[in-house]
């Protein structure tokens, strides 16, 4: 089954609440395994607060004497597993890539951010060489404006899709998005009454989502 791994050698990125939304959606069409890679375990602190999924499962392995068992045992139990890694460019990270099908790289519209991804995308470059095959990596714009962007935004935006495969999708900057680290659960569990922009938050989701797996059958 597919393994698709979250990468991103700069903090603040977007990274884990990018991988806890497409966990989330995911798992409304199939069973999803979630390994939190990450020492800051924010992923597993996600799936300890609200209700529980029947169809997600979070591990925790940071090991790197174990995660490649890790995965594939995921990988024969999950019809999708999704690793959240640690935010640093790190041989666990190396590892993890190794055995991926897709790399998300989440990044924002600022130019540092731009340039973590570009070094991101090399870390992926690098592993593919020495495992000898080419492992797919795509940048995710995340935390943006759904409104109108400001020029400097548009044109760093613009730059990275130049040098760099990317998702058409980009994942907004949203309540909803943030209010999963408070409430747990999926935005499908969240009260629209308390959380403000419910529905947007879901069909940006939705769109997110069905776009990961059109690049996992290779139709874009």
């Amino acid at each position: 089954m597919p393994v698709i791994s979250f990468a991103s050698p700069k903090g603040g990125s977007g990274k884990t609440t990018s991988a806890i939304i497409l966990v989330c959606e995911l798992a409304q069409r199939a069973g999803v395994i979630m390994i939190d890679a990450d020492p800051a375990a924010r992923s597993q602190e996600w799936s300890q607060r609200g209700k529980k999924h029947d169809r997600i499962e979070v591990i925790s392995c940071a090991d790197e004497d174990r995660i490649q068992d890790v995965i594939d045992d995921a990988a024969t139990r999950a019809p999708f597993v999704v690793v959240d890694m640690e935010g640093a460019a790190t041989n666990l990270n190396s590892m993890i890539i190794g055995q991926s099908d897709l790399v998300i790289i989440p990044t924002g519209d600022e130019q540092q951010d731009a340039t973590a991804a570009l070094r991101a995308i090399r870390q992926v470059g690098q592993v593919s060489r020495t495992a000898r095959r080419d492992i797919p990596a795509r940048v995710l714009f995340a935390r943006t404006k759904a409104a109108i962007k400001a020029r400097n935004a548009r044109d760093i935006n613009a730059e990275l899709r130049d040098a760099a495969p990317a998702f058409a999708v980009e994942l907004n900057d949203r309540t909803a998005f943030s209010s999963l680290h408070s409430y747990g659960g999926t935005l499908y569990d969240l009260d629209e009454r308390a959380v403000g922009g419910l529905p947007r938050a879901i069909e940006n989701s939705v769109a997110f989502a069905s776009e990961v797996v059109q690049v996992l059958r290779g139709s874009k």
